[in-house]
C-alpha cells in the first residue's frame, strides 16, 4: 500500500498564517492531480470547511482534549485512503496546550502522529528576530522535527532577502516558501471570525487564488520531500446495507457546523441521513426517526427562517408528536421562541420559552465538560461528556428555571446558572458542541432513541 506524504503546520501563535497558508497548500498539491486529506486540529468547524474546500472531500478534526490517542491516530491513518498528501494544521501557538504544560498541544499532536512540522512564521515588520524564533522553537522542544519555514505577510523582495540570509546564517531550517503580504484578507471577516465558506459566494475563486500563490511562491517539491509517508489504515466498516432508522439533518446556511464524524458515525451505526434547508423546505420529511439540529449562525439567516413559518411550525408539531431532536447551539437558537437582532425581534421554532440576543463579545469560549443529572432521550444519567462551546449568542429571557436543566457543568459556562440541556419531550438541545470520535455515548444515545421512536426497541432516558 502506498504511503501518505504526510506533515502538520504550526504557528507562532493564532493569526500567524496557518489557515491562509493550509488551504493554499491544500489546493496547490490537489491541483497536482492527486488527492488530498486534510485534518484540523482542534474543534474548529470553519477553518476545517476551507480546507474541505481546497481539498475537495472532507476534512477531519484531530482533538486531543476531545479524543483519545488512540481515536486522533485511527481517525488520522483511516482517512488517507485515495491521496497522496495529508496536511495538518495545527491551533494556537505550536507549544500552546491548556496549561502552562502545554498539554494538547499542536506539538503533542505532531509528536503522537510521528509528523515533521512546516512552521508558519508571520514576518510583518521584522527581519532577523524571525531567526531567533525560530531557533527558539528548535531549543524549546528537540523532539519536534521541524521540516522548514513557510515566511508569512512578507513586504517585498528586501524584506524577504534579509529573512532568508539570517535564517541560513543562524538556523539550519530551509525556508520552503513564502506568503506576500495582501492588500486584503482572502478570507472574508465578520463578528465570529472568517466567514464560512458555504457563505461567500466567491469562495472558489478565493481558494484558486490561493493555490495560485502557493504554486508561485512555494517549494512544492521541497515540502512534499520533507513530508512523512505514512501507511493507512483500512476504512472503517461501511454503513448497513439496510439502514435500521432515518435521521434528518439541517444543513444549510443557517446550520453548517457538523463534525464530518459525527454524521459517518450516524451512518456506520445505522443511519440514513437526510440532508435538510430549513430556509427552503415547507416541513420536515416525514419518514424521520430522528433529527439532529447543528450549530452555525442562525442569526444571518434570522428573516429567512422566521419567513419560513410553514416549516418552523412543522418542527413544533413533530417535536410535540415525539420525535427525538438533538440541537446543538445554532439548533438550540432555533428552538427558542425568537432572536433579537438590532433592535428587531425575529419569529423562531418556539419549541422553548426562551429569547435571544446577540452580544458583542463571546459569551463562551473554550473546551466544556458537563455530567449529566437528570433523564434525556440521549444520555443515560451519570454519564460524563467532554465539548466544547464557542458562542456571541446570549440568553436575554428565559421562562424556566436553571434547575430544570439536565447537565451540570463541571467546566465552560452552558446555558444558565452553570447548567445546560433544555428538555422537552424527546428533545435535547444545549450550548455544548461533542465530538462523536470522543464521545461514543452520543452515538448510541441517538440512535436508540430513533429507534425507540420507530418502534425497534425501547431505549433508555426520559420517556416521551
Amino acid at each position: 500500500m502506498d504511503k501518505v506524504k504526510s506533515v502538520v503546520l504550526a504557528g507562532l501563535s493564532g493569526g500567524s498564517g496557518k489557515s491562509v497558508v493550509s488551504v493554499a497548500l491544500i489546493a496547490a498539491l490537489r491541483n497536482r492531480g492527486k488527492g488530498v486529506a486534510a485534518f484540523k486540529k482542534g474543534p474548529d468547524y470553519i477553518d476545517a470547511g476551507w480546507m474541505s474546500k481546497a481539498a475537495g472531500q472532507p476534512c477531519y478534526n484531530l482533538d486531543p482534549y476531545l479524543m483519545s490517542p488512540e481515536a486522533i491516530v485511527s481517525t488520522f491513518q483511516r482517512h488517507l485512503h485515495g491521496s497522496a498528501y495529508a496536511v495538518v494544521e495545527g491551533n494556537r501557538g505550536i507549544f500552546d496546550g491548556v496549561n502552562a504544560a502545554g498539554e494538547f498541544s499542536t506539538a503533542e499532536l505532531a509528536q503522537l502522529l510521528d509528523l515533521p512540522v512546516l512552521l508558519v512564521v508571520n514576518c510583518s515588520k521584522t527581519t532577523r528576530t524571525v531567526a531567533a524564533l525560530v531557533l527558539g522553537c528548535q531549543a524549546f522542544d528537540p523532539r519536534i522535527r521541524f521540516a522548514g519555514v513557510i515566511l508569512n505577510q512578507i513586504a517585498n523582495s528586501r524584506h524577504e532577502s534579509i529573512i532568508r540570509q539570517s535564517m541560513e546564517q543562524y538556523t539550519d531550517l530551509p525556508v520552503l516558501g513564502i506568503m506576500p503580504r495582501l492588500k486584503q484578507d482572502v478570507f472574508p471577516m465578520r463578528h465570529l471570525g472568517v466567514t464560512p465558506h458555504q457563505e461567500y459566494a466567491a469562495a472558489a475563486e478565493a481558494v484558486d487564488n490561493l493555490a495560485a500563490l502557493a504554486e508561485t511562491h512555494f517549494d512544492l517539491d521541497a515540502i512534499a520531500a520533507q513530508m512523512r509517508g505514512v501507511v493507512p489504515l483500512p476504512p472503517k466498516v461501511a454503513a448497513p446495507a439496510q439502514p435500521l432508522v432515518t435521521i434528518g439533518v439541517l444543513r444549510d446556511a443557517a446550520f453548517q457546523f457538523y463534525y464530518q464524524e459525527n454524521l459517518e458515525a450516524l451512518q456506520q451505526a445505522g443511519a440514513r441521513l437526510v440532508m435538510i434547508d430549513a430556509l427552503q423546505s415547507k416541513a420536515l420529511p416525514p419518514e424521520l426517526d430522528g433529527l439532529y439540529i447543528g450549530g452555525g449562525f442562525p442569526e444571518t439567516s434570522a428573516q429567512q427562517l422566521a419567513d419560513n413559518a410553514s416549516f418552523r411550525q412543522s418542527v413544533r408539531e413533530r417535536i410535540d408528536g415525539g420525535l427525538p431532536v438533538y440541537a446543538e447551539c445554532g439548533g438550540l437558537i432555533f428552538l427558542g421562541r425568537s432572536i433579537i437582532l438590532d433592535g428587531r425581534e425575529f419569529p423562531l421554532a418556539g419549541v422553548f420559552p426562551v429569547t435571544f440576543t446577540l452580544a458583542a463579545k463571546p459569551q463562551a469560549h473554550g473546551y466544556s465538560t458537563f455530567r449529566v443529572e437528570k433523564d434525556n432521550r440521549f444520555y443515560p444519567v451519570g454519564t460524563r461528556i467532554k465539548g466544547h462551546e464557542f458562542r456571541y449568542s446570549r440568553v436575554h429571557q428565559w421562562d424556566g428555571e436553571s434547575d430544570s436543566l439536565v447537565l451540570n457543568m463541571e467546566r465552560g459556562t452552558g446555558f444558565a446558572g452553570g447548567r445546560d440541556g433544555l428538555v422537552k419531550n424527546n428533545v435535547l438541545a444545549l450550548y455544548t458542541h461533542v465530538m462523536a470520535s470522543g464521545t461514543p455515548q452520543w452515538v448510541e444515545g441517538f440512535i436508540a432513541a430513533a429507534r425507540h421512536h420507530a418502534g425497534l426497541t425501547v431505549a433508555g432516558g426520559a420517556e416521551g
